[in-house]
């Protein structure tokens, strides 16, 4: 994912809204720790939908024991890498476009699509996944 990353952190993000929003808090303060301030927002968003959707697609149907998420971010020189680990192995889809302005949920791979260079997702052996999101450093237009 970042090859040669110059600094990574990890966090054990537990599902809820208290555990996402230490995600997003963690990423913040990370980012302005690498002189990234300026790219907080946009991955506090993408960090945060990545975490919701792990949560609510992959963690109820993992077993109990070992059934954790896991936020990683990673600084490469032009870009920086989020990635949540989860312990499911189903591939993550974006949902086909909301019917109505009003529906709650569907939007996150679509929100984390315009929000990242690139995103993706990998099969973690022996079970579970990581699903990645590239950030370009540069100032966001």
């Amino acid at each position: 994912m970042v090859t040669g990353a110059i600094a990574s952190v990890a966090l054990r993000v537990e599902c809820g809204r208290e555990g996402f929003a230490r995600a997003r808090a963690f990423t913040h303060e990370t980012l302005s720790q690498w002189s990234l301030g300026h790219r907080g927002d946009d991955a506090a968003l993408v960090v945060t939908e990545l975490a919701a959707n792990a949560a609510t697609h992959a963690v109820p149907f993992a077993p109990a024991a070992g059934a954790d998420v896991w936020l990683g971010l990673a600084l490469g020189r032009a870009h920086v890498m989020l990635t949540v680990f989860d312990p499911c192995d189903n591939r993550p889809v974006p949902a086909a476009a909301a019917r109505s302005e009003f529906e709650e949920h569907g939007r996150g791979l679509c929100i984390v699509d315009a929000l990242a260079e690139e995103w993706g997702w990998a099969p973690r052996p022996p079970w579970g996944k990581t699903v990645w999101a590239k950030l370009s450093t540069r100032p966001s237009h």
